[in-house]
């Protein structure tokens, strides 16, 4: 039986509420069909202490997969990210106050890192259930790409993770609705979504090869 480490965050910019880390809480002791068991922590949205406290848990927990969740308001799908980046180019400061401009996120690390979930039979699998989903080339400069890049970083040197990666969600309506015009997802169905995606990670041994993917 595998554990899964699911991670949202904590609110950011304004907002009071993170739909990453509400669908993710509440898939907490979850089972997949094959027994492998799903556990769950928030990430604090700062650089460098988000990366703290992912790799306290995963040393705690020894997961062999790990999903990272976040926000991206004005998305309208959930966007499974390709490929993580060595920068942080923030364009608004962090929770803590935090604001880095063209740094690297591991000193002398590789350039990028691309996912080691099957992306596309991910989203084939969202659209045979009527999710919106889509494969997104970039997963930004902020603390979600930081994340990302320090997850894939971490798996890169740690052989018991076999399957690591990151997915970007939409606003929850109540969040959308102060933002006119923005698309949003309802919380049941982001919850639904990732359960697919996690059962999708586990089942499926090589990726569809099928062209598809945006710059959002």
């Amino acid at each position: 039986m595998k554990t899964i480490l699911l991670t949202g965050f904590e609110p950011f910019g304004g907002e009071h509420s993170n739909p990453s880390w509400e669908a993710v809480r509440r898939l907490e002791g979850k089972h997949l069909h094959d027994g492998s068991r799903i556990v769950t922590a928030l990430l604090p949205c700062a650089f460098g202490a988000a990366l703290d406290s992912l790799s306290a848990k995963i040393r705690l927990v020894a997961p062999e997969v790990v999903v990272c969740v976040g926000q991206a308001g004005g998305r309208a799908d959930l966007t499974i990210e390709r490929v993580a980046i060595n920068v942080d180019d923030a364009p608004i400061a962090d929770n803590l106050g935090y604001q880095p401009i063209d740094a690297p996120i591991v000193a002398a690390g590789p350039v990028g890192y691309f996912s080691s979930l099957p992306i596309k039979a991910i989203v084939q699998a969202l659209h045979a259930k009527g999710i919106p989903a889509s494969v997104s080339q970039t997963a930004g400069t902020y603390v979600c790409n930081h994340v990302f890049y320090g997850l894939m970083h971490m798996a890169s040197s740690r052989h018991a993770i076999q399957q690591a990666g990151f997915v970007h969600i939409p606003f929850l309506p109540e969040q959308a609705a102060a933002h006119p015009g923005a698309p949003s997802m309802s919380l049941s169905m982001m919850m639904e979504a990732l359960m697919i995606l996690l059962e999708t990670s586990i089942s499926v041994k090589h990726d569809s090869q099928i062209s598809g993917g945006t710059t959002h």
